[in-house]
């Protein structure tokens, strides 16, 4: 009888792993439903788990953070002894606090399966401080700002003594400055950057330079991303010692046969609608209707902050039924970003999350269906960050941009030569009317005239649309001068388009037609519509007596040529400390002279004064000198 042959575990798997992995690591993916790694996770295992860097390029939603935290984790779980009390053995570092929470909850969630951290951990919640331990644990920290004062943060740090820091690059780059804080070459092992290139684009180059420059040049180091701009590669050459560069693509037939590589997912189909700006907003709404499923979480991203606060308050006039909208941009609070983000996440009703770019990168959110771009990023790698929200981990999903008529449309051949290829959206089919398009911009309208407060934001908000359409990088293709002003004001639902540049010399008429008294829209807050009618009863009033005292033309003069900036405040206080400065300057000249030229500089000023006594006296003379016919002689 044959015997039989024991086949070798497969890499497919996680037990083909040299060294084999932990059994309480296999129980973490096991439980969590990670059946296989994936190809980028299978890479970095195979270098990143050694003494080796990595500089890792891998498509959104890839399984980036289970492909260093596990080779981290073990780094530290396998030294000979514990790290001493206020000794960091580790640092992730993420451009958002967003990122950084969702990292350190994956870390918490994963050292729960190991017995010696777990019961660590639920031993010193609360205020008690961690007790020495005798084997390797792994104890994290968070670093955000934002929700902690830096002092906090240091007092939990003293408390806990963690050896594993994730954060943001400016509190960590704060915590790291204390004298208690230690970063030496005898613990210190393994330095992390998640989407790195973006941790330079957001122009944190400085923070990062400062936390490299506080550890030790012998260690290991990890940077991923979807993407690696020229900063990272600069970055390699001074912050890697012996990087290995992995780079996991995905290969898709095109037509004939030829093979394509894709920066996204294969699950991920990415479209494109061609719309006038009247039709976006009933072209997303019509979206949210026909698709089958219909999508539980959708994120629709606009260019700026003002943009998401203004369509997140006239946005649900024109839903269909069912929807809830959630905001997240850089200007809101740390706490409410925080709790935004919670509230889309664990949402188990239909919902649509309004964002900018501050959600486009590395953000794990779950069961996305949807990703519609309102307003195409300035930067096209962006495009790839925004559409891999949708699709992540094998699941189906559907990103749409969404492109003006006209030379927009280039932008479809912009993203085939950056191997991102896109296609028109054929289904669910998307058309719309004249008169949906008026119907929702009416109901923008009516609600801007209800409230001042939404008819403000609506002005704020189209301005900065535009500078930001002015900053894109394909200026050839996104061009101001092919706007269409009036339809993009009837988009955006506004009453009046607002004063700008970039309407001068143009036969636009900004009350657009409407007739509309915009001065009379009233804030639907009781206590500001109040405030505001005093302000402009004083404003009356005061523009009334200077008209009276005959001042017309000097008020006329006065608002055309002072700056908003308080410009004549300015020259004043410039002049003031001109002056303040010659002051100084003669009194450290006199200080210096000898009595002989103390007394001719005396004479000298006396002298000047004299003479500019003699010019005004001639001047007001000149002033009031009475004409020859009038002449009645001199006094006596």
């Amino acid at each position: 009888m044959a015997s039989r042959v024991k086949k070798a575990p497969s890499t497919r798997s996680w037990d083909g792993f040299t060294p084999a992995l932990e059994p309480w690591i296999l129980d973490y993916l096991s439980s969590n439903g990670f059946e296989k790694p994936t190809p980028v996770q299978k890479a970095c295992f195979d270098i990143f788990r050694g003494n080796k860097d990595v500089v890792v390029e891998a498509v959104t939603g890839s399984g980036k953070t289970l492909a260093y935290l596990i080779p981290v984790v073990e780094k530290l779980l396998r030294c000979d002894e514990p790290a001493k009390r206020q000794h960091v053995q580790a640092i992730i570092i993420s451009p958002t606090r967003e990122l950084a929470s969702q990292i350190y909850n994956v870390l918490l969630s994963m050292i729960k399966f190991h017995a010696a951290s777990e019961e660590l951990l639920v031993h010193i919640k609360g205020d008690e401080k961690r007790p020495a331990t005798t084997k390797p644990v792994v104890v994290p920290q968070l670093l955000v700002g934002g929700i902690t004062k830096a002092a906090e943060d240091l007092s939990t740090f003293l408390r806990l003594s963690p050896n594993i820091l994730v954060g943001t690059p400016g509190r960590l780059a704060e915590l790291l400055s204390s004298q208690y804080v230690k970063a030496t070459a005898s613990f210190f092992e393994v330095l992390v950057m998640d989407e790195a290139d973006r941790l330079l684009d957001l122009g944190f180059s400085q923070e990062v330079n400062r936390i490299l420059g506080y550890l030790p040049k012998q260690r290991r180091t990890g940077l991923f991303s979807a993407s690696l701009s020229e900063a990272v590669e600069k970055l390699i050459t001074v912050g890697l010692l012996y990087p290995h560069k992995i780079t996991v693509r995905v290969r898709s037939l095109k037509d004939g046969g030829l093979v394509q590589e894709r920066k996204t997912p294969m699950s991920l189909q990415m479209s494109y609608i061609v719309a006038p700006a009247s039709k976006k907003m009933p072209a997303l709404c019509q979206l949210m209707e026909k698709l089958e499923p219909r999508p539980q979480r959708s994120i629709v991203f606009f260019s700026t902050c003002m943009g998401v606060k203004y369509f997140s308050r006239v946005l649900s006039s024109i839903l269909p039924a069912g929807y809830s909208i959630t905001t997240l941009h850089g200007k809101l609070e740390p706490q409410v970003r925080e709790k935004n983000f919670e509230r889309f996440v664990n949402t188990t009703s239909p919902a649509i999350l309004l964002t900018t770019d501050i959600a486009a990168r590395g953000l794990d959110i779950p069961q996305v269906d949807l990703v519609v771009q309102h307003d195409p990023p300035t930067d096209t790698k962006v495009f790839i960050h925004r559409c891999g929200r949708a699709g992540r981990a094998g699941r189906r999903g559907l990103a749409v941009v969404m492109l003006h008529p006209g030379k927009e449309e280039g932008y479809v051949q912009l993203l085939d030569v950056r191997k991102t290829p896109i296609t028109p959206l054929e289904s669910p089919p998307i058309e719309v009317s004249d008169e949906e398009a008026e119907r929702a911009s009416a109901k923008f309208r009516a609600l801007s005239k209800l409230d001042r407060e939404i008819f403000q934001l609506a002005q704020r908000a189209f301005v900065s649309w535009t500078r930001s359409y002015i900053e894109h990088q394909a200026q050839s293709i996104f061009r101001v001068s092919d706007l269409d002003w009036v339809d993009l004001a009837k988009g955006w639902g506004l009453v009046e388009l607002p004063k700008m540049p970039e309407l001068k010399g143009l036969e636009i008429d900004r009350s657009l037609g409407l007739g509309i008294d915009t001065e009379s829209i009233p804030f639907r807050d009781k206590d500001r519509e109040k405030k505001r009618q005093e302000e402009l009863e004083k404003w009356k009033a005061e523009k009334a007596t200077r008209i009276a005292a005959g001042d017309a033309a000097v008020e006329k003069k006065r608002k055309n040529n002072e700056a908003w900036s308080g410009k004549i405040e300015h020259e004043d206080a410039k002049a003031a400390r001109r002056e303040k400065k010659r002051r100084k300057r003669e009194a450290l000249k006199y200080s210096t002279m000898t009595d002989k030229e103390k007394e001719e500089a005396r004479k000298l000023e006396e002298m000047i004064e004299q003479l500019r006594k003699q010019n005004v006296d001639k001047a007001l003379a000149e002033q009031n000198k009475v004409p020859d016919d009038e002449f009645e002689g001199f006094d006596d």
